[in-house]
């Protein structure tokens, strides 16, 4: 099966994990999935994943969620930059999530990184995502 969007569709599977109280979803593998994955649990919002093999010898991760007293970590993750519709921004341009509570995700000519740190950098890029 062919995806378009699989960003898209490892957020929602995040997302409906948490909605349901699960404490680990499993989504395919792949190096931007990965980075993703990265810098959520650089940045706390989940335990950890890993990579593991399903049964028709596919990778896959499997994604640890992190909860704070019953409650999801990640109040809200939405998709920003979409197949059809790319969002990119400037350093200077760069939208701060919940006044600097949560964090944007981008993709940069040096790799994918959190708003926070593309800012460091002084870089812009593609806005994956935004965590909140």
């Amino acid at each position: 099966m062919s995806m378009t969007d699989p960003i898209a569709d490892m957020i929602t599977r995040i997302r409906n994990g948490q909605g349901v109280g699960k404490g680990m979803v499993l989504s395919p593998a792949s190096t931007l999935r990965a980075a993703i994955l990265d810098v959520l649990e650089g940045e706390g919002y989940i335990r950890g994943y890993k990579q593991t093999e399903n049964q028709e010898g596919k990778a896959q991760f499997e994604i640890e969620l992190k909860y704070s007293e019953g409650k999801p970590v990640i109040r809200e993750i939405i998709r920003v930059s979409k197949p059809g519709r790319r969002v990119y921004s400037s350093m200077k341009d760069l939208p701060r999530v919940y006044n600097g509570l949560g964090i944007s995700i981008l993709s940069t000519s040096s790799g994918v990184m959190s708003d926070l740190q593309a800012r460091k950098k002084n870089l812009g890029g593609e806005i994956l995502c935004q965590v909140f």
